[in-house]
């Protein structure tokens, strides 16, 4: 078991740190992703994406050393949304199919975890 839990910490690590990277440096394609599902300009989704980069290079650096509950709960909400933005802006519907693992890893995680019991296991 302790084998597949650190697959996982390591996949969902180097999937948030590429989105990270990505975000980060607010590609175009990315710009083009969050104007097209969100509405917003492109201008507006260049200076968002860096926050949305930082905050991902959180997530994949607690993946890795303390993969909280909570944070595995958001990085599963986090990539199904990620993931639905492709349809929404005009994608195949297969981008999003491609991209379940972007919310099962993290889901896939928590469960080998366990399911919490008490508010404070969200956080351990």
């Amino acid at each position: 078991m302790k084998a597949l839990e650190w697959t996982l910490r390591i996949a969902l690590f180097g999937e948030f740190l590429g989105h990270g990277i990505f975000a980060y440096r607010a590609v175009p394609h990315f710009q083009e992703l969050m104007a097209g599902s969100l509405g917003v300009s492109t201008e507006t989704a260049a200076n968002i994406l860096p926050i949305i980069g930082i905050i991902d290079f959180g997530i994949a650096i607690l993946a890795l050393v303390y993969p909280m509950r909570a944070v595995l709960v958001y990085a599963a909400l986090w990539g199904l949304l990620t993931g639905l933005s492709r349809p929404i802006s005009g994608n195949e519907i297969w981008d999003f199919v491609e991209r379940w693992p972007n919310w099962g890893v993290p889901l896939g995680l928590l469960l080998v975890r366990g399911w919490p019991k008490q508010v404070r296991d969200w956080f351990r």
